[in-house]
């Protein structure tokens, strides 16, 4: 093998098992137990959903904490990355499915005003510009905490602020954005989101992703409805902004809060595009020979928009080699090759046990990028 051969490990986590940081450790460590002395360059990747704010302060920014509300507004510790002006915030630190008590869904109640607490930590700090990562989201609210937060009001019909949560904007009669934070008039706001989905309808938030939180028929017709209503409230506040904000790619990211983030001034962005900007992956990628990407599965989302498709695009584009790592795998040789990945390497090619994959997901991980070793780097 060439000696200078370099690799970039540019993956996703594998959800579930590994950290997009623990993912390169493994790769990095079973290609060096073949190829000693191997150069390999790390920088973990998200798309803007759980584990943004992890890969940017692998990327070398610094993680500051804070507490703000979870979605059901008990108080949590959620973080948020800054460098040179740049913050990271993703809405998942505070909003996230996963603070919510194990086997606990509160899909009408749930409420994103912690997401708005960590944009103002952002602001506090001196942020200049603000890459808002949004997925993984246990609340259908529409942002509607979140603009709380920054100084919004939505009030009832005698004047009393409605409940939190999706379903208490069938309540909403008024809405106040005079309030809002002027720091956000003077600060480049970036919606980071891997779907494009509308705030309501057949592809709306309530429909699409409200089941995955918990949410039944019912309360995704009543969560659609509301939120519906409370886009026509901001139309009487905010002019006809507000419709079409709702109808854009993007406003149904993350149960709506895309729908706020657009009231804001923000700009959309797919999340893997903004990230790789972000975490320098650009001049990364000029000092790699071979790039290995992945997340825990390699299936038909993955090339709408998920972290390695962005990866590979970029490489490819680049002339790099690329390889995937995965936990499953359920694209074709075709799919693959079509999406600029040169070969596929799941867990379940060196341990065809499942369970055994996803208990030892490291070990087992660092078995197949050996294989990678062997097969590219010898």
């Amino acid at each position: 093998m060439d000696g200078t051969r370099r690799v970039l490990v540019a993956a996703d986590k594998f959800k579930g098992s590994l950290t997009a940081v623990q993912v390169a450790e493994r790769v990095t460590a079973g290609l060096r137990r073949i190829v000693p002395g191997l150069q390999v360059a790390a920088l973990p990747v998200a798309d803007g959903g759980d584990g943004t704010v992890d890969a940017a302060v692998a990327a070398g920014f610094e993680r500051r904490e804070v507490r703000v509300a979870g979605p059901l507004g008990d108080e949590v510790t959620a973080a948020f990355a800054l460098r040179d002006g740049t913050a990271v915030v993703e809405m998942a630190e505070a909003s996230g499915l996963g603070r919510l008590p194990a086997g606990v869904f509160a899909p009408l109640t749930s409420s994103t005003y912690g997401s708005g607490e960590l944009l103002r930590a952002a602001l506090d700090a001196g942020a200049r510009t603000i890459v808002f990562g949004v997925g993984g989201s246990a609340t259908t609210d529409g942002g509607a905490g979140m603009l709380a937060a920054l100084g919004a009001r939505f009030l009832d019909e005698d004047g009393e602020p409605v409940p939190p949560g999706g379903g208490g904007l069938a309540e909403l009669a008024r809405a106040d954005l005079s309030g809002l934070d002027p720091r956000l008039s003077s600060v480049e706001l970036v919606l980071a989101s891997d779907v494009d989905n509308p705030l309501t309808g057949p592809k709306g938030a309530p429909a699409v992703y409200g089941p995955q939180k918990g949410a039944s028929p019912a309360d995704v017709a009543a969560l659609d409805a509301a939120l519906a209503h409370f886009a026509k409230v901001l139309e009487a506040e905010a002019g006809p902004r507000a419709a079409e904000h709702a109808a854009a790619p993007g406003a149904g990211a993350a149960g709506g809060i895309g729908y706020g983030a657009l009231l804001l001034g923000a700009r959309f962005r797919p999340g893997i595009e903004v990230m790789l900007d972000v975490l320098g992956f650009g001049p990364a990628l000029e000092r790699a020979d071979v790039v290995v990407t992945g997340e825990g599965s390699l299936d038909e989302q993955t090339l709408h928009g998920k972290a390695p498709a962005g990866v590979a695009a970029a490489a490819r584009a680049a002339g790099r080699t690329v390889v995937a790592v995965c936990g499953r795998l359920a694209l074709s040789e075709e799919a693959l090759r079509a999406a600029g990945i040169e070969r596929a390497y799941p867990l379940t090619s060196v341990e065809p046990d499942v369970a055994r994959c996803i208990a030892e997901a490291g070990p087992i991980l660092e078995r197949v990028a050996e294989r990678i070793a062997r097969d590219l780097l010898r």
